[in-house]
């Protein structure tokens, strides 16, 4: 097992397109719920225990080794909101790209071709994750990371934050990322046996509807 393949992973500058998403926190920025760090500590919190642990627990799946192309409908599921649903897959197919390029495997070609239109992006990054050699536990913490990690990002450029106040808001979510990560994981192994209802469903209903307003914006600087 490599951690270096797990840092590649998770880093930010790995091309697969998730530096032009906000997470969210571009449309909590306008509506005034993210003002501060502070704020942005409780909209990271509240996204990595929801969007980010059902994100996480997908990925942890596909690193298991469950079937991907019911991992993909399963995605779909927990994604409620069409406009997410788009970003899901955009961000999948620039993930497979990366991916494919980075630690080739015949899962990853697979799937490819079975979704031309994109996977959702925590399927592929769990192949990716798999095809490294990670566990099912890494490919988890990759995903709840890039849950805060992206919103943090984009909050000091939209908000003229310091970088250090935001690295800061990681490093205070850091353990909680890593109680994120084990509970998904531990579903994923569940999984396998007990079929796919029992990964993570978390949902976030302000999340979905701002993504649905902010997708509508004709002026913006992130794509989500």
């Amino acid at each position: 097992m490599s951690r270096a393949a797990l840092l590649l992973l998770a880093d930010g500058r790995f091309p697969a397109g998730g530096h032009a998403h906000s997470g969210g926190v571009e449309a909590a920025i306008a509506r005034k719920a993210v003002h501060n760090t502070n704020s942005l500590e409780s909209f990271c919190r509240g996204r990595l225990h929801t969007t980010g642990l059902t994100a996480a627990g997908l990925a942890a799946a596909a690193a298991a080794g469950c079937d991907p192309l019911l991992l993909d409908d399963a995605a779909d599921a927990r994604t409620p909101m069409s406009a997410l649903r788009v970003v899901a897959r955009r961000l999948g197919r620039q993930m497979m790209r990366a991916a494919r390029a980075t630690f080739p495997s015949a899962e990853l070609e697979q799937l490819a071709a079975a979704r031309p239109q994109g996977a959702h992006q925590p399927i592929v990054l769990g192949l990716a994750a798999r095809a490294a050699g990670l566990a099912p536990v890494d490919a988890a913490h990759a995903a709840a990371y890039e849950a805060i990690g992206g919103p943090a990002t984009a909050a000091v450029r939209l908000l003229s934050l310091d970088p250090l106040d935001a690295t800061g808001v990681l490093a205070r979510l850091g353990p909680e990322a890593d109680g994120v990560a084990q509970a998904a994981a531990e579903a994923a192994m569940r999984a396998l046996a007990e079929g796919l209802d029992v990964l993570p469903s978390a949902s976030s209903p302000l999340l979905e509807i701002t993504a649905e307003q902010h997708a509508a914006w004709t002026v913006r600087l992130f794509a989500s």
